[in-house]
């Protein structure tokens, strides 16, 4: 199997960023995987510390085939750093794992990635692998497709990439003009659509809500695991994009997750399931959590 490189973005949070590596670290593959980091530029003198507290630690991470690092002079934010980062890196590699400096993974999380994205490399429908699946009630089958994409952990092709439109209004036009707002919002259960106007307004600079409503207008899929393989550290006020909340917490996978052949096509009762959970958190919980950017979008 040719292994993808697993590409990080990472700012001012030294303490995350090295639970988040530590975690990959562990992964059964991270050894025979090219590990590339993103450091974004400071912000502002006040920022210039923790930043370069970031940069003197990812410069002597080991444990990886390789190490790459990327170290912007300026700061770019993070939805500049992941839509130039990624297409950077497919440029070269074809494919990508990518992680922000706050997500923690299974161990088995880079298997399932790297198993995805083999299975489903010539299947058109598919856009990528996601690795972080909701608190839901209820059982969920071992993997399963939802339109759309997402962003806790996720891998995709340069195929895949290549339906990503980094113009809100045109990706908000379509869902209008599609009549679309009521299934893009889980019928009403999350105001994905107000978050996609709000980017337009400037009110958020978000590269996920793109990436998702992307996947969604071009009718792609995206695969998850029944049990998550990541947990989200980031929800503690420490970030530029999150508040503090436990809603999205979740228990990680310690168990491999294996791949199988399914139907390619949404499924509608882990949706219905999401919907519910949709309805049960506060929406203004969640859109504080997020910043009105939700990296979430199931």
């Amino acid at each position: 199997m040719d292994l993808a490189p697993i590409t990080i973005f990472t700012y001012n949070r030294p303490w995350h960023t090295k639970k988040t590596i530590d975690a990959l670290k562990d992964n059964h593959m991270a050894e025979k995987s090219d590990l590339i980091i993103f450091s974004d530029g400071p912000r502002s003198d006040d920022d210039k510390a923790y930043v370069e507290s970031v940069r003197r630690y990812i410069n002597v991470v080991t444990g990886f085939k390789k190490v790459i690092i990327v170290e912007r002079e300026k700061n770019i934010g993070l939805s500049g750093s992941i839509i130039s980062g990624v297409t950077e890196v497919m440029k070269q590699y074809g494919r990508v794992i990518v992680v922000e400096d706050d997500l923690v993974s299974s161990p088995y999380f880079l298997k399932f990635m790297n198993d995805g994205l083999d299975f489903y490399r010539d299947v058109e429908n598919v856009i990528s692998i996601h690795g972080y699946i909701y608190p839901v009630q209820g059982h969920l089958p071992d993997t399963f497709f939802l339109k759309g994409a997402d962003c806790w952990g996720w891998a995709t092709w340069a195929r895949g990439w290549a339906y990503f439109n980094p113009d809100g209004k045109h990706l908000l036009k379509g869902i209008k003009e599609g009549k679309l707002g009521e299934e893009f919002d889980y019928n009403g259960a999350y105001p994905f659509t107000k978050t996609l106007q709000d980017q337009t307004k400037g009110k958020n600079d978000s590269w996920a809500i793109r990436w998702h409503a992307s996947a969604f207008l071009s009718e792609k899929l995206t695969l998850y695991p029944g049990r998550s393989l990541i947990r989200n550290i980031g929800t503690d006020l420490s970030g530029v994009h999150s508040g503090k909340t436990k809603v999205f917490d979740t228990e990680m996978s310690q168990e491999p997750i294996t791949i199988s052949d399914i139907p390619i096509e949404e499924n509608h009762v882990v949706k219905l399931k999401i919907k519910r959970y949709f309805r049960k958190i506060k929406p203004g919980i969640a859109e504080r959590a997020k910043n009105n950017i939700v990296r979430i979008f199931r």
